[in-house]
């Protein structure tokens, strides 16, 4: 049982497009919530102004709503706890850095980034000695721990600038209880003192998701395991203000590896490695490269959640497809491992078909109508309907209901040379003059009575029946794609059966 009323929160910066990692981070977060009762919030962290990316925030909100994930609480929808930007909510970490500072757990530093990096230059000439700005350090610096009072006082009145930074405290044990990973424990020693208020007035991501995780009243922290280096800094932010008793429960994800297993996938994977790694397709609004995305190439959002829900996370049964009503009743974070998952694009596909199989022949045609209107095509309903019902089993991905498709529709303007080559012999054209006859007399005509046909003249020619149907296969198709021939001879119907063959052998004789 929860003590209080369950509240996690997805809080993206909007730097660039939503890799899937985030959007797995806000799936978990979304089936915690959903599960328990509890409310989901969206929370726009965009207080790094130099990194912000034009278009970002609206693809993040778009992406998501793509992905059928829906929040209680955000910038669109509003909430008690408005606003829902961290950009618009300055006053407030104003308020709560100034606490910080009056109770001595922070301090004013005028270090200029300059002056730091030389001393990072320096010690890595002292034999790769790394700088770092923390309990021993400071007390050299140029701050309001190592400064009289008088001359830092004198540094903020003429303007200089400055940043507030947390004052570590030397030598204790830092505890983080993660529901994940346990029992995490660090040294003062090994943390430095984080900048948590900028110079440019704006609060760093530790200041801001503490104090606004304080502020909405968050329960749980669902995050990625690339935050767990912050998690101790952010327990203490917890004592130092007084809230250690409610500070929310944290729980690390475990990272999404490259298919190979080496290393984390990163946004620059996608391409570079022939699949997606962003759920919509992304333009970059500096260089205008774009970058394909899950939708586009033609994965069912229903697909994507089912995918991203296998990436750490196990249901401990051999089931493999969910709904999502399914995937709430059964997760759990006791289930989420440790370890990183690799991704198995291939996997990705098959679950893709599995969800396309699922879908009923209406359902497809709705996929498939696009297609259909960018080629000018308009079958009727019912032949619409005989094709899909033919083609479905052999759909991966959206784009393949009309790749697998389209000689149904369409009549091939070309033929394979090399398929030709191979397939047609001498006497191939007769052949096929011979059985177009027989066809023609048929009354009724579908798959039945066709191979019936087929199986009286192969019999009575010696024909071979792969001496037949191979040709005509290249003459409806223009290649050797397609599905069974008496399946496509059936949907196409006598006619223009008799027609493909017609116009095929006329174009292959010139």
């Amino acid at each position: 049982m929860m003590s209080a009323p369950v509240r996690v929160r997805f809080a993206p910066s909007p730097t660039g497009p939503l890799h899937i990692g985030g959007v797995r981070t806000a799936l978990y977060n979304y089936l915690f919530a959903r599960k328990h009762g509890g409310t989901m919030i969206l929370r726009i962290e965009d207080t790094d102004q130099n990194r912000f990316v034009p278009g970002a925030e609206s693809y993040i909100v778009n992406s998501l709503a793509w992905c059928g994930l829906e929040f209680d609480e955000s910038p669109e929808k509003g909430g008690p706890h408005a606003p829902y930007r961290q950009s618009e909510r300055s006053d407030i970490y104003r308020d709560y850095i100034q606490k910080l500072i009056t109770a001595g757990h922070a301090y004013y530093a005028f270090d200029t980034e300059d002056e730091l990096n030389a001393m990072r230059e320096a010690g890595k000439e002292k034999g790769g000695q790394t700088f770092q700005y923390d309990q021993q350090t400071r007390k050299t610096l140029q701050n309001s721990i190592a400064l009289p009072e008088a001359e830092w006082k004198q540094l903020m009145d003429s303007g200089k600038p400055y940043v507030v930074r947390i004052k570590i405290p030397e030598n204790e044990q830092v505890v983080v209880h993660d529901l994940i990973r346990g029992e995490v424990s660090v040294n003062t020693a090994n943390l430095d003192d984080k900048v948590l208020f900028k110079s440019d007035g704006l609060p760093t991501y530790h200041l801001a998701n503490v104090v606004d995780d304080y502020l909405m009243k968050i329960t749980h922290v669902i995050r990625g395991e690339e935050w767990l280096p912050s998690a101790p800094l952010h327990v203490l932010l917890y004592r130092f203000f007084g809230w250690e008793g409610i500070m929310p429960k944290f729980a690390h994800l475990p990272l999404i590896l490259k298919p190979d297993g080496n290393g984390k996938l990163s946004k620059r994977d996608g391409d570079r490695l022939g699949f997606p790694v962003f759920p919509t397709e992304w333009k970059d609004p500096k260089s205008g490269e774009i970058y394909s995305g899950y939708r586009e190439s033609g994965y069912l959002p229903e697909a994507v959640i089912n995918i991203l829900a296998h990436l750490g996370w196990n249901p401990g049964t051999e089931q493999e497809l969910f709904t999502t009503a399914e995937l709430i009743q059964q997760f759990s974070l006791e289930r989420v491992g440790k370890h990183g998952s690799k991704f198995d694009p291939e996997k990705a596909k098959w679950f893709n078909h599995q969800y396309m199989q699922r879908k009923s022949d209406a359902e497809l045609s709705q996929l498939l109508q696009p297609y259909l209107d960018q080629h000018g095509v308009s079958p009727s309903a019912y032949y619409l309907g005989k094709v899909i019902h033919i083609i479905r089993e052999r759909v991966f991905l959206v784009p393949d209901l009309w790749s697998t498709s389209w000689f149904f529709f369409i009549r091939p303007g070309q033929y394979d040379t090399q398929v030709y080559q191979k397939i047609w012999q001498p006497g191939t054209t007769g052949w096929i003059t011979d059985f177009a006859r027989e066809v023609e007399k048929l009354e009724e005509f579908n798959k039945d009575t066709l191979h019936a046909v087929a199986q009286e003249y192969t019999t009575r020619t010696g024909v071979k029946t792969g001496q037949l149907m191979n040709p005509l296969r290249l003459l409806m198709v223009g290649s050797n794609q397609g599905p069974g021939m008496m399946d496509l001879a059936d949907v196409l119907g006598k006619e223009e059966f008799l027609e493909r063959i017609t116009t095929g052998l006329e174009a292959l004789s010139r």
